[in-house]
């Protein structure tokens, strides 16, 4: 992966490395990707942190503790969501966010790109949302000097940093998909050009467990693409207490309870490629790779329970995905190199959304939280990673 800036404005994009041609940057300029890859720098995965990444790390930890506290003003509790969702960032994936209405998802999404200096949008999915409503569209407009016409891109929501996608699965799957280049690739092709989206880029959608009428449920190539899937909780008894006093009170979200910057997105960037760089060990790599190999009812290495509740398991993204993540959560912590803690912390909203049960798992009211936990459970009685 390597990063190159327009020539006009400075925006600094992620490209793949097989990636050529010309794409075109947010302010209208021609970026020859060709010609940027020259003077490019490239991230390298696995390379052993630098004296500066030591010190990067140790930036992000305490960002880490003043975030939590900017978050805290307005939200109160769900510690776990805003770490997994921070995870998630630094990461370079995106988060699929599940719980019932009222639970504070979008002002914690909105909370959060303030504190992060990020641009926010927010899209209300519906049955008549169109992919144009996303992307954005050509329109054709008259050059008022030359008399010429010629089409103007206008830019959609998408083109933000991060991009709440509320109610996902309550639009058809023609406007599902339209996510699924941004998401992948940072871009969205329109009329034959590519156009770059401003990074970070990071995708909230939420999902309501409760009602399913006129809904579209996402498709598994879709799900794919998001790094966790994270459930929102109810608070707790405490939590309820201090909500009701909170928000009840005047002045709520401003002043002494607004969110203040702490991290600038040239920061975010930086840090992201310190993320890849984080040491690995074999151990860990082996670890990762039993829990998802095991998830798989056809391996040999699959647990009984698996066989008799798991219709088809996780695939190579998940696995690519918990030692991604599991650096993450670990330079969020201060720490300089991946653990198999960190690897099993994160391996439920890695994982829940990528295996599938059957019918009898679901008879019985067994969910893919409860294959993952006892496949956690299972491994480290069996195997020994340390």
């Amino acid at each position: 992966m390597a990063v190159v800036k327009c020539p006009e404005c400075g925006k600094s994009y992620n490209v793949k490395d097989e990636t050529s041609g010309k794409v075109k940057c947010k302010c209208g300029a021609v970026i020859d990707v060709a010609a940027a890859k020259s003077t490019a720098t490239t991230t390298k995965p696995g390379a052993k942190p630098s004296g500066s990444d030591l010190d990067a790390i140790k930036q992000l930890k305490s960002a880490y503790d003043r975030i939590q506290a900017e978050i805290g003003k307005v939200i109160v509790g769900q510690d776990r969501v805003v770490e997994e969702t921070l995870i998630a960032l630094f990461a370079q994936g995106h988060c699929l966010l599940e719980g019932v209405p009222g639970l504070a998802k979008t002002l914690l999404v909105s909370s959060l790109a303030r504190a992060l200096s990020l641009s926010f949008h927010r899209i209300q999915f519906t049955p008549d949302l169109m992919p144009s409503d996303i992307t954005g569209t050509e329109i054709l407009q008259e050059d008022p000097e030359t008399r010429i016409r010629e089409f103007k891109f206008l830019r959609g929501p998408v083109f933000s940093n991060m991009l709440l996608a509320d109610e996902i699965n309550r639009t058809p799957p023609k406007t599902q998909a339209a996510l699924l280049e941004a998401m992948q690739e940072k871009k969205i092709s329109i009329g034959g050009d590519d156009h770059m989206l401003d990074l970070p880029f990071l995708v909230m959608a939420t999902q309501n467990p409760l009602e399913q009428e006129g809904t579209y449920p996402l498709p598994e190539a879709q799900l794919d693409r998001f790094l966790f899937k994270v459930f929102v909780d109810y608070p707790t008894d405490g939590e309820e207490l201090e909500i009701m006093k909170r928000v009840s009170s005047p002045g709520f979200g401003t002043g002494e309870h607004s969110v203040e910057p702490v991290l600038s997105g040239e920061e975010i960037l930086t840090l992201q490629d310190v993320v890849l760089r984080v040491p690995v060990a074999d151990h860990v790599y082996s670890y990762a790779k039993k829990i998802v190999r095991s998830s798989r009812p056809d391996q040999p290495e699959a647990p009984e329970f698996v066989k008799n509740w798991v219709s088809w398991g996780a695939g190579p993204r998940a696995s690519i995905y918990l030692i991604i993540a599991g650096k993450a959560r670990a330079i969020l912590r201060g720490q300089f190199h991946v653990s198999p803690e960190d690897v099993s912390a994160v391996a439920l909203p890695v994982l829940r959304h990528r295996i599938a049960c059957n019918f009898t798992a679901q008879a019985e009211g067994v969910t893919s939280d409860t294959v993952v936990q006892r496949l956690l459970e299972t491994i480290s009685k069996t195997e020994k990673f340390d």
